[in-house]
């Protein structure tokens, strides 16, 4: 296989509110899908790598709509349609200005059934990035075998293994999710995580002394997502910072991954370290300015005419 991001999880129908301000009134709905993994694989093919996502769908309507969408996106699948269960699904409803809330129906869905056979672990080489998050193994017992059957087969064959810790508290409820985080990051090259994440994993410190302690931890790089103050990333040995790009928000959902999907993608193509960075806050930038988890995520003529910079708001 080529230079490719390879991922896998549960993706889900996703309601939003036609008209945001309307929040719990809304009486008209607009169908859509999401998945932390699947956004990273189209923040990926967008940006002109190869991405493939694995999967466990319902043989339903949301189903084939989120097969066909990720293929009309570019991104190579590999799905095993589940007959008995169906595909999960979640509603995004603005809670208060600036507030987003998200509810999930996922108890027992497609996606919770993920095990390791429905993976095609041949498809993880020296040339493969292997990304994985924190969400995957709370699903289920079977779903947490299936990121430790693909971690193992990765440090296996010498593929790249990417971590985003993409904590929710609502899947751990009385479990102890940092013991799980601490296992996966010691076995991961990359390592991703927001302020409160990375304390999930080392406790609480300062920005640069969270991104030292992951390290310790055996990632070689990791990468300190800070929102509206940019990012903090150790790699070949440099601390670097990057600050936000100054936008206002429409939606911060999905902002993680494409931040992902922007250092992953210029991984794959073999970018300096600061090429790196750049794409990864310039994409998770533009993840903020429209609606959905993957709409908003730029293609690499995007971020290129935006680097143009020539201060035309129309190009023909």
């Amino acid at each position: 296989m080529n230079a490719a991001v390879v991922t896998f999880g549960e993706t889900m129908a996703l309601f939003r509110p036609a008209d945001p301000a309307e929040g719990e009134n809304a009486t008209d709905y607009r169908l859509s899908f999401g998945g932390a993994e699947s956004n990273v694989a189209v923040g990926v093919a967008r940006l002109g790598g190869r991405a493939v996502w694995m999967g466990r769908l319902g043989d339903d309507v949301a189903g084939r709509r989120i097969r066909r969408e990720l293929r009309a996106e570019g991104v190579e699948l590999r799905v095993t349609v589940d007959a008995e269960a169906s595909t999960g699904s979640m509603m995004k409803t603005e809670i208060a200005p600036g507030r987003v809330g998200v509810q999930y129906w996922r108890a027992g869905s497609a996606g919770s059934r993920l095990h390791p056979d429905d993976l095609d672990l041949a498809a993880l080489t020296p040339a493969t990035v292997l990304h994985v998050t924190g969400i995957t193994p709370a699903l289920s017992a079977s779903a947490s075998a299936a990121v430790d059957a693909a971690m193992s087969t990765a440090r296996a064959t010498g593929a790249t293994v990417s971590f985003d810790v993409n904590h929710r508290p609502s899947l751990w409820r009385e479990r102890d999710a940092s013991a799980v985080y601490r296992r996966l990051a010691a076995q991961s090259d990359m390592v991703f995580a927001g302020r409160e994440e990375a304390a999930l994993l080392v406790g609480e410190m300062p920005d640069d002394g969270l991104v030292d302690a992951i390290a310790a931890l055996g990632p070689s790089t990791v990468a300190l997502k800070r929102g509206a103050e940019g990012a903090t990333v150790l790699a070949e040995g440099r601390l670097l910072h990057r600050p936000a790009w100054p936008i206002h928000p429409v939606d911060t959902v999905g902002a993680g991954d494409a931040f992902v999907a922007g250092y992953l993608a210029e991984s794959l193509r073999g970018a300096p370290l600061e090429g790196r960075i750049d794409t990864a806050v310039a994409a998770g930038a533009f993840a903020c300015l429209g609606r959905g988890d993957w709409e908003s995520l730029p293609h690499r003529r995007q971020l290129e005419l935006l680097a143009a910079g020539d201060g035309d708001p129309v190009v023909r």
